[in-house]
């Protein structure tokens, strides 16, 4: 099986504009940045609440406090917020309902309480980048995109693999796609 596709920004980009046009463009919008900005699992997105993002002040945390029947591993992690991310998340947040913090912060016609399970999810991610015309993207394409743009500004694997929720960084460096960008960089060092 091969691995899902490392977006580009411009695809990202072209991700976005097409969900912008969608009844649901603001969740997916706030769907697909979460998951390009936090390398969150699909399991992890839909196992999201209202009140794991929000605190009692209704602002967004700047952390993201995962349980261990939350995760794969079964290991708790903490996501670390990006300014980025706590933008696009303030904006998504508007256009829910809050007062129920055990609420699922991404809503489903069918299950709104309960949302999004991880099957329906990863579903859902594939029909977005169809839609976008994005070939060989899947739910994990955001993990991916994730890793390898941490990973092209420099920052060390053992910092990466934390981000990532990992326990050997041998996974983390297979998420890790070396593009012509990191080749030319790295080359500059010399």
């Amino acid at each position: 099986m091969s691995q899902a596709k490392t977006l580009s920004e411009n695809e990202i980009q072209q991700v976005l504009n097409c969900v912008g046009e969608k009844k649901f463009g603001v969740r997916d919008r706030a769907l697909v940045l979460i998951s390009h900005y936090s390398g969150m699992r699909v399991g992890e997105i839909a196992s999201l609440t209202v009140g794991h993002v929000l605190d009692i002040n209704e602002k967004i945390k700047s952390e993201i406090r995962l349980t261990a029947e939350q995760t794969k591993g079964k290991h708790p992690r903490t996501v670390f917020v990006s300014s980025k991310l706590k933008a696009e998340l303030a904006n998504y947040i508007q256009t829910i309902r809050v007062d129920d913090k055990e609420r699922a912060l991404f809503t489903t016609q069918k299950s709104p309480r309960r949302g999004f399970t991880a099957n329906t999810l990863t579903q859902h991610f594939l029909n977005i980048y169809k839609a976008a015309g994005i070939d060989g993207a899947s739910s994990h394409s955001g993990r991916r995109t994730y890793a390898t743009t941490i990973a092209s500004q420099g920052v060390g694997l053992r910092v990466l693999m934390r981000l990532m929720g990992h326990r050997n960084v041998s996974t983390t460096a297979v998420y890790i796609d070396a593009n012509d960008n990191m080749l030319r960089n790295a080359v500059e060092l010399v």
